[in-house]
């Protein structure tokens, strides 16, 4: 079955996230927090590509280039990363899913998983965002507890995996972190 952009994200509110991106205040770029753990999943993994799921400003894929690993970076609302993501061994998908609009939450999900050959890496915020999208609503469009999203992503055909070695030192917001196998 062959999707088109519109069946991830509606015409709306892909030109809602462009425009919070095009003025970021901080909006899509933290990714790079997250290398450490990433590094370490590669290393795991065996993973010779990395697929950013929801790359937003590119911080993660940056910082992995850096560090010598192939990552490319999709994201519909960016200009250059909007090309149809392809395959790779590990796919993370940081900050991005409690973006998706709800009732596209699940197909999303399993795009992901088509896309992912060894591991995702998931990490969901589990409280509102201090972002409001240009018709008013919270930039997180599902606010949900750890057991809420683990129970979803175990729906989509996804297996819990061990969890990634966070460090200690880089204290995150609430969120949910979770290393899955498609």
């Amino acid at each position: 079955m062959s999707f088109t952009l519109s069946d991830f994200i509606s015409p709306d509110y892909l030109a809602s996230q462009k425009v919070l991106h095009a003025a970021p205040r901080g909006y899509g770029g933290g990714g790079h927090v997250w290398a450490p753990p990433v590094l370490d999943l590669v290393q795991r993994y065996g993973a010779g590509s990395v697929l950013d799921y929801g790359a937003g400003q590119g911080t993660l894929g940056a910082s992995l280039r850096l560090a010598g690993v192939t990552c490319r970076d999709y994201d519909p609302a960016i200009e250059g990363m909007d090309q149809r993501p392809s395959f790779a061994d590990l796919v993370t998908c940081t900050d991005c899913l409690e973006h998706i609009e709800p009732q596209r939450l699940d197909l999303v999900l399993s795009h992901i998983r088509q896309l992912a050959r060894k591991a995702v890496f998931l990490v969901v915020a589990t409280r509102r965002s201090n972002k409001t999208l240009t018709d008013g609503r919270n930039a997180h469009l599902t606010v949900a507890h750890d057991a809420w999203w683990q129970a979803r992503v175990l729906a989509a055909g996804f297996t819990l995996a061990d969890p990634p070695t966070v460090p200690p030192s880089k204290p995150q917001p609430p969120c949910w972190v979770a290393v899955v196998t498609p």
